[in-house]
């Protein structure tokens, strides 16, 4: 299952970065990522909001995504982080032959 995180450095891992600016941060990512039986797509640097990152990953458990995006926010290397779950495009096919499937059995607010 496919997953972003995003989120923005801390004061505290920005302080460390800049002390050690070679620091590889994707290599950290991605043995957490592969410890959780995963695998690193993408990784980006980001502005937006602070300075920050997005991760792109897969890893075959889901439970394993939120245990990844906790632990970087109990080690205080980032805040304000947002893990979304991403559909490949054959994954998004069966949820729309689920929902036409399903459609007939919802009664909407009012009907």
């Amino acid at each position: 299952m496919h997953f972003c995180l995003t989120g923005q450095y801390t004061s505290r891992s920005l302080e460390a970065i800049l002390e050690n600016p070679t620091t590889d941060r994707q290599e950290a990512a991605r043995k957490l990522i592969e410890a959780a039986g995963g695998r690193l797509i993408s990784m980006y640097s980001v502005a937006a909001d602070g300075p920050g990152v997005l991760v792109i990953f897969d890893v075959p458990d889901p439970s394993a995504a939120p245990a990844i995006s906790g632990l970087t926010v109990a080690a205080g290397t980032l805040q304000n982080v947002k893990l979304t779950r991403l559909f490949t495009q054959d994954e998004i096919k069966q949820v729309r032959q689920n929902a036409a499937r399903l459609r007939s059995s919802y009664a909407p607010p009012g009907s």
